[in-house]
């Protein structure tokens, strides 16, 4: 599994770890029941304190993305549907997240959303999934 905290972003690391993971599962990489690292691993191999992770892994199991039981680690739950409110509020998060990268690229709004389109094109038949950030 691979999970980069950008010290950059708006959004705090525990965020940027449970968007990753779910972007994992919801994409089929991480498959259902899929060993992830344990916290204290993760919170080492990004040099992050061992809450942080532990924030984001209570998140994704309290979504239905994961399973964890004591002395068997953590483990990929599933994929679960997103209630409509959350789509929202995760394509919102998104949304903000990449306008704040256009105008720091300094991209023309018009050109920003090409390239979107573009991405979108490229992979039509690609469910969107939950893990739309």
């Amino acid at each position: 599994m691979i999970v980069e905290i950008d010290p950059a972003s708006p959004l705090p690391p525990y965020e940027q770890i449970r968007q990753q993971v779910a972007a994992l599962v919801g994409s089929g990489e991480l498959p259902v029941s899929a060993r992830l690292p344990s916290i204290r691993q993760l919170s080492a191999d990004l040099g992050l304190a061992a809450g942080t992770v532990a924030r984001a892994y209570r998140e994704l199991e309290a979504a239905g993305y994961l399973k964890s039981r004591v002395g068997q680690g953590t483990v990929v739950a599933g994929r679960p549907g997103l209630p409509a409110a959350e789509r929202r509020r995760r394509l919102a998060d998104a949304a903000r997240a990449y306008a704040s990268a256009v105008r720091q690229l300094g991209v023309e709004p018009a050109s920003a959303l090409d390239a979107v389109r573009h991405e979108l094109d490229q992979h039509p038949g690609r469910s969107p999934g939950p893990a739309a950030p």
